[in-house]
């Protein structure tokens, strides 16, 4: 297994496959004065396989699948399905916003997608609308529903919390682990780029000891889970008696890069070395020259060998030249 620079052990490669999405989360994409890649600058299936197999052989164990949206992706059944049949690569996940898995979840199950997390902020349809703009919360319940008959388990539930959109909405979606085994976690607002967006998730941070005090008066404790992976982005809890799980994505309040075990890969073929920085590593030069497995893996190395000790927020740095939605979560 490749080690960072720090130490750290890397070993899961989130691949965006897309900067298209269905949905305009008011902390994520503006709704107009967007420019997207031309199709062309996307890495195609055979070269995501490339990487995944360079990948692989370096000690590469778990994939997920972001965005943008994924579903977008005409050939995300191939993508999956040149994924799965790797020999030796582990857990294949997706993060989706869901409106599309009514009609692809059973499909990329079958092609070998393990897990989906999806993305949902609010139970409530007029506040959905708001926050996450374009999408319904009909729509994203259905893909939920889809998901789980497909066999997908655990379900879990992304929910980034806004001030003043959403933080009185985080008991209704702590409470439905109670009943259902679904993993639900709230995520702190990250500033990304410049603009409208990073106004947003700048002024709209909640902190997530707020969100957690506000989920225990209304619902009781949550005890921690114990036997959490240590390099899991989220700090896991359960209500008393509940089914599911409650947890935490706080890389602002309580960042967790000592524990990074993850690099990414750009839907325009270059590996983003830390979520929150521009520092970037090309490789889809070398695959469009034909560059050997040899050749991909070593480049991955190198990108690895650069990976920053973590994010600069408390000193005010982000990124500058890519959003979000461009680089997957």
């Amino acid at each position: 297994m490749p080690r960072d620079g720090f130490g750290r052990e890397i070993d899961y490669l989130r691949f965006s496959l897309t900067d298209h999405c269905n949905l305009r989360c008011v902390y994520c994409m503006p709704e107009s004065g967007l420019r997207f890649l031309p199709p062309g600058d996307l890495l195609t299936a055979a070269e995501i396989e490339q990487v995944g197999r360079a990948a692989v052989s370096v000690g590469f164990r778990k994939f997920r699948l972001t965005g943008g949206e994924p579903t977008l992706r005409a050939d995300l059944t191939e993508i999956v399905t040149r994924l799965a049949r790797i020999p030796g690569a582990g857990d294949l996940s997706m993060t989706t916003n869901a409106i599309l898995l009514p009609r692809l979840a059973a499909e990329l199950r079958a092609a070998g997608l393990r897990r989906v997390n999806i993305h949902v902020d609010t139970l409530d349809p007029a506040r959905l609308a708001t926050v996450m703009r374009w999408g319904s919360l009909a729509d994203i319940w259905a893909g939920i529903e889809a998901a789980e008959a497909a066999g997908f388990a655990p379900i879990k539930l992304n929910v980034v919390v806004v001030r003043g959109f959403n933080e009185d909405d985080v008991v209704a979606l702590a409470a439905l682990t109670r009943e259902r085994p679904w993993h639900v976690r709230f995520i702190e607002t990250m500033p990304f780029g410049t603009g409208e967006t990073q106004t947003v998730a700048r002024g709209g941070l909640v902190r997530n000891t707020q969100t957690r005090s506000r989920i225990e008066t209304a619902l009781g404790p949550l005890s921690p889970l114990p036997g959490t992976d240590p390099s899991d982005e989220a700090r896991n809890y359960r209500l008393a008696g509940a089914a599911g799980v409650v947890g935490f994505i706080s890389p602002v309040s309580e960042p967790y890069c000592g524990t990074c075990n993850r690099m990414r890969l750009t839907a325009d073929g270059r590996f983003h070395l830390c979520l929150l920085n521009d520092d970037e590593v090309d490789v889809r030069a070398t695959l469009r020259r034909g560059g050997s497995l040899d050749e991909v893996a070593a480049i991955l190395l190198r990108a690895i060998a650069h990976k920053p000790v973590g994010h600069r927020l408390a000193a005010g740095h982000s990124t500058e030249d890519r959003q979000m939605f461009q680089i997957g979560g």
